[in-house]
C-alpha cells in the first residue's frame, strides 16, 4: 500500500514535469530545425569558392569595350583574379602593387585580371566610364573588366576590394585573400602573400597559407 503510494505521488509529481520538457523539447527542436534550414538554404544559395574549386567561366566587359573571359586564359600557367575598384582607399593604396604583380608575373604566365564588383547606383565614382578613365590615368596593363550585374562577384565570394583569387592553369583555385600584411607601407609588409603563393603555385607546390583575411572596403551591392 505504502509503495502504490508513493508510485502515485510520484505519478502525479512527475508525470506533468515530464510531459512539460517534452512540450519544451519539441518546441526547441522544431526552432532548430527551422534555423538549420534557413541557415542550409542562405548558404547553399550564396555558396562561393573555395580553395580547390574550379572556377567557372564568365565573360565580362574589359575598359577597351571589349568582353572578355575567363576561359581566354585556361592554359597559361596561372592567373591572378583581384576584386578591385576606383574610389575604396585600400584599393587606391594597393592599387601600384596590382601593377607590379602583374608586370612581375605576366611574363612568367601569371597575369593579372582586376574585377570592379561595386555598384555605380551606390558608389558612382565606380562607374564604367570612371573605370575607363582611371584605367587610362594609371596605365592598366592588364585587364579591368566590369562586373555590372553583381553575377561573378558572388561565385567567387569576394567581399572586400581589394580581395585575391589565385588560380591555377586549370583554373583551379590555389590562393584566396591579401596581397600582403602591410596595405600602408608596401617596403614593411612581413609577409607576400600573394607573392608566396604564385612562387610556390609555380613551383609545383601547393601554397602555404592558402587563405587569408582580405582587407579593404566591403563590396557595395546595387540596391534590391
Amino acid at each position: 500500500m505504502a509503495c502504490y503510494l508513493k508510485h502515485a505521488v510520484y505519478s502525479k509529481t512527475v508525470t506533468p514535469l515530464i510531459l512539460l520538457i517534452m512540450k519544451s523539447l519539441n518546441l526547441t527542436t522544431i526552432i532548430l530545425l527551422a534555423i538549420t534550414a534557413f541557415c542550409f538554404q542562405n548558404w547553399s544559395s550564396q555558396s562561393s569558392y573555395i580553395v580547390g574549386d574550379k572556377a567557372e567561366d564568365f565573360s565580362l566587359m574589359n575598359v577597351d569595350g571589349k568582353f572578355v573571359s575567363l576561359s581566354k586564359y585556361k592554359g597559361s600557367n596561372g592567373l591572378l583574379v583581384i576584386f578591385t575598384c576606383n574610389h575604396c582607399p585600400y584599393a587606391q593604396i594597393y592599387e601600384q602593387r596590382i601593377i607590379d604583380l602583374h608586370k612581375t608575373y605576366a611574363p612568367l604566365g601569371v597575369p593579372v585580371m582586376a574585377i570592379n564588383p561595386n555598384s555605380p547606383l551606390v558608389v558612382p565614382e565606380d562607374s564604367y566610364e570612371e573605370m575607363q578613365k582611371r584605367a587610362k590615368l594609371k596605365k592598366y596593363p592588364f585587364a579591368y573588366l566590369f562586373d555590372e550585374e553583381q553575377t561573378v562577384m558572388p561565385q567567387f565570394g569576394a567581399t572586400r576590394t581589394p580581395h585575391v583569387f589565385l588560380l591555377d592553369s586549370n583554373l583551379v583555385v590555389r590562393y584566396i585573400g591579401a596581397i600582403d600584411d602591410n596595405p600602408e607601407t608596401p617596403s614593411a609588409a612581413r609577409n607576400r602573400w600573394v607573392e608566396s603563393a604564385v612562387n610556390a603555385m609555380m613551383a609545383g607546390q601547393f601554397p602555404s597559407p592558402d587563405f587569408t583575411r582580405a582587407v579593404g572596403c566591403i563590396v557595395r551591392k546595387k540596391p534590391k
